[in-house]
This record gives structure tokens, sequence and C-alpha cells, in this order.
């Protein structure tokens, strides 16, 4: 955790340029360089470009297409040795090791877009990238609940929508009570996570806010969640619409997975050991 005046253009770990730039380019760099060992430094810095650049006129048309670029991987042109041009995959994060990634949560992450003025309490950065923001109430308000956070986060992606063009998942929190939901979204489809394994539903005396932190935000669920558990469908007025699964839906996807492959290992072994000796023994000997 980083406290967000220390990264700030003008702090004393300074990892910004302006109060614009919320992707922090240094990370971003210097995770896309070991990702992708056998591409020219042209061709990341394309990819660099692709990631920082957030075209569209409105928010919500950015974030489907910046959510694919992580999970696909942003795809850029390279010369081939024969001197052709042909279309190469970038990495931006590796789903198969989760400590291959760097990983920073910032809070207090002041921004600055269209004039207005925003600090976030908390962000989560992967590989430089913002993919979610915690919201909590304001702890001196005594009238302020957990939906008062939520109504904060309104306001900052209408202020400052840069921050959460490459959003993957939104928190808001009282401190004890949590909700996950995806930008854009009504507050009905803010759901809490109840589970901590993923069989049984957390006790009621452990903090709604405990669980999401350190659950959900497990860095191997989050990146799962992240890869395969977000859609953008159509609401039928050509408006495209996010989904996030929930923890229910999120756990009985990985264990039917966990069971078919479980089944498909176990029918390939039965193939092995049943399947016909084609040796030489096996053979009718002519007389």
């Amino acid at each position: 955790m980083k406290y967000g005046p220390d990264i700030a253009p003008d702090g004393p770990f300074a990892e910004r340029r302006d109060y614009g730039e919320v992707v922090l380019a240094r990370r971003l760099r210097d995770a896309l360089a070991p990702l992708n060992p056998d591409l020219p430094p042209e061709a990341l810095e394309d990819a660099f470009r692709k990631l920082t650049r957030h075209e569209g006129a409105d928010l919500l048309q950015r974030n489907p297409a910046l959510h694919r670029l992580p999970v696909d991987g942003v795809t850029v042109e390279c010369r081939t040795a024969d001197g052709g041009i042909r279309g190469v995959p970038v990495r931006v994060l590796d789903s198969d090791d989760p400590d291959n990634n760097d990983w920073l949560a910032v809070n207090q992450f002041a921004v600055v877009e269209n004039h207005h003025s925003r600090w976030p309490d908390i962000v989560l950065f992967v590989n430089g990238l913002p993919l979610a923001v915690i919201e909590l109430k304001n702890a001196a308000d005594a009238d302020a609940t957990i939906w008062t956070a939520w109504q904060q986060l309104q306001t900052c992606h209408a202020e400052i929508p840069s921050l959460f063009a490459p959003n993957t998942v939104l928190v808001v929190s009282d401190g004890l009570e949590a909700r996950v939901g995806p930008l854009g979204a009504g507050r009905e489809w803010f759901k809490p996570w109840l589970t901590i394994g993923g069989e049984t539903v957390a006790s009621e005396a452990i903090p709604q806010l405990q669980i999401v932190l350190e659950r959900l935000f497990d860095k191997r669920r989050f990146l799962d969640l992240v890869r395969d558990f977000i859609v953008f469908e159509d609401d039928g007025s050509g408006r495209l619409v996010k989904k996030v699964a929930g923890y229910h839906q999120f756990h009985a996807v990985r264990v039917a997975v966990e069971k078919t492959l479980w089944a498909a290992a176990l029918q390939r072994e039965s193939l092995v050991l049943h399947e016909p000796s084609c040796g030489y023994a096996a053979r009718k000997q002519r007389a």
C-alpha cells in the first residue's frame, strides 16, 4: 500500500508526470519487457501507447475494449525476418503466475480531469493499470451509508472517467458491509461477496469488507475474475452492459471446470489402459 500524495507528481516518490496521468507508466513498461522477452522495444512501446491512450467518446464504450487488452494481449505490428509485417500479441498480465505481476494499492489517489479533482479512497494497480477502485463512506458523516460511497463512485467516474476506462470491478463499503459491482451498473447490481473458500458462506461475524479484500482480491482469484468472469452484453438497445459474476457463480463455474478436467483425465487414462496392443506378439503369425 502506498499513500497517494507520496507518488504524486510533486511527491517524494513521484511516479506520475501530472495529476491527469492515471496509468503508472514506469510500472507498466517494467512489466511489459519481461513478459515479452522476444519482442523489440518498439513493439512494446506501441503496446504501451494502446494501453494508455483511451480512445472513445463515452466511458462505457471505452471500457469493453480496454478490458480485453490485458486479457487477450495487445496486438501490434512487427517486422519479420523476411521484411514482412505481421501482427503479434503483447502480453500485459501473467495469468498463470500471479506473483509475476506488479501489484500496488494506493489510497487517496488524486486525479484532475476537466477541471474536476477527485481522490478515490483505494485504487488497485496491476502492472501499472488501475483495475479496481474501492470507495469507503465518509467515517466523519454519521448519516453516511454504504450507498453514500456508491454515489461517490458515480460522481468520480462522471468527473474523472479516464481512471475508470480500464476498470475491472468496483467496491463500496462502510467498513463492515461491502458490495461488489461493475462500472455503469445501478446499485441493485452491487452484491456482497460472502464466501471465504467457495464452499460455504462466511460467518456473519466476519466483516464483509474483510472477505472482499482477502478473498476476491486474492491475486489468483482476482486474475481469474479479470480473465473469465466479466462479460459485456447488448441490453437490446445497442448499449453494452457490463456484468461481473457473483461469488456463487464464480465458485460454481470453477468447481464445474475442475470436475470436467478431472473426468477428462480419467477418460484419457481409461483409454490408454484399454487400448489393444499393436505389438509383434499380438499379431497372428503366419504358418
